[in-house]
């Protein structure tokens, strides 16, 4: 594509940022006006590669319901051209002037990428160089860079990283005590990940309590599928959950946590499993859906109510974890001004957050019943005038993060 050369075009400054978010089978994209920070369309484009994948557009407001499309899409290249067909249906096209930048969601960005960055040749390369401590993520964000840069190779491409917000942690913090020439030749240390979620949580959480970020310490808790804490001390990250992986921390949907590494030698002892087989294990067959079958926190609550053992235990297990973070990062951060739940599961269920924050009075924190069950999509607190500690449900919004990010790099 080629971008039209008009007086027009040159008269206005650019201001849309288009979010990629590209999976091993799956390109996310939204494209945001960054002048009053509208959402002007957004898509899916899932299981690609296999007969039936499937592209989700929602176009702007006023033009109608989502559309949909089936049939088989190869590849990220031919997604990311069908992405880019459902924009220009729309008038939004990449070849518009409009377009300031392209922003990618790059999960791990090791040490070296402490904040958003235009993509070169070099960086690119070292991106690539990351990809054993991240080898479900980052080759399916180089795939989507590399076809972005082809559709539009004049303009600019910035990656967001997801390990950036943690890389403030003090080296105490993210070192894991195991040799240090062992770790240091293999890159082993705790990165973190949900990054731009913690950030644009602590930042939202310290405008929710009308204080600068820089004044206040709040822990956030990104409770989705995959789930996080971070203990944020002046708008800085001084501690996350998650490790060299985002297998470490909170029970998740499908992930354990937190667990005895002498689990896995055991089970390849006694158990005869492979490496691989105790990956998938820990990854894709543990966490919720391994104790009670379901990783959907709505359906567990339904069964919980019905009586279920097996999902009352689950959701015991899960708060259970929950209660130790909060109450191992108060003791962190010393002070805390606020406790905040947010993504999917912290923003919708009021029994986890009632759970959570149950029986930790002495640290400062309860909930008002009330509050608590209100339905928002605003930043609201759901703690009583007299809690010492607010408790705060602050939705995420990373794509939104993400292209504040890129535009503010590319507009400087």
């Amino acid at each position: 594509m080629t971008t039209p050369n008009t007086e027009d075009a040159a008269a206005r400054k650019p201001s849309r940022v288009l979010v990629l978010n590209s999976g091993s089978s799956s390109v996310k994209y939204q494209l945001l006006d960054m002048d009053d920070r509208s959402r002007l369309a957004s898509g899916l484009v899932e299981r690609i590669g296999e007969e039936t994948s499937r592209l989700v557009h929602t176009p702007p407001a006023g033009g109608g319901g989502p559309r949909e499309r089936e049939g088989r899409i190869a590849d990220h290249d031919e997604a990311l051209k069908a992405a880019a067909e459902e924009l220009a249906a729309d008038g939004l096209g990449l070849d518009s002037p409009e377009l300031a930048a392209i922003g990618h969601r790059v999960v791990h960005g090791g040490l070296r990428f402490t904040e958003p960055t235009v993509i070169t040749d070099e960086v690119l390369k070292e991106i690539e160089r990351l990809v054993p401590v991240a080898p479900l993520h980052n080759p399916a964000n180089i795939t989507g860079i590399r076809t972005a840069v082809t559709l539009r190779p004049d303009l600019p491409q910035v990656a967001v990283f997801d390990t950036a917000f943690h890389t403030t942690m003090p080296e105490y913090a993210a070192r894991y005590a195991i040799d240090v020439a062992t770790a240091d030749a293999h890159r082993i240390r705790r990165y973190g990940f949900h990054g731009t979620s913690h950030a644009y949580v602590s930042r939202k959480a310290a405008e929710l309590l009308g204080k600068e970020p820089a004044d206040v310490n709040v822990i956030v808790l990104h409770l989705g599928n995959g789930a996080s804490a971070s203990a944020v001390a002046g708008g800085r990250c001084v501690e996350t959950s998650m490790g060299l992986t985002p297998l470490e921390g909170l029970v998740m949907g499908t992930r354990s946590g937190d667990i005895d590494p002498a689990v896995t030698f055991h089970l390849k002892r006694v158990a005869g499993m492979s490496a691989d087989e105790i990956d998938v294990l820990l990854n894709k067959k543990s966490g919720l859906v391994g104790l009670c079958g379901d990783n959907d926190m709505r359906e567990i609550r339904r069964r919980v109510d019905e009586g279920d053992e097996r999902a009352a235990l689950a959701f015991d297990i899960y708060v259970h974890r929950l209660k130790k973070y909060i109450g191992a990062y108060s003791a962190v951060l010393g002070r805390v001004d606020a406790v905040v739940f947010t993504a999917g599961v912290g923003e919708n269920s009021a029994p986890v957050r009632e759970a959570a924050i149950a029986g930790l009075e002495e640290l400062g924190l309860a909930v008002d019943a009330d509050l608590n069950a209100v339905r928002s999509g605003v930043p609201r607190l759901i703690s009583p005038d007299y809690a010492r500690v607010a408790v705060a449900v602050v939705p995420t919004d990373e794509e939104l993060e993400i292209a504040t990010q890129t535009f503010t790099l590319v507009d400087n």
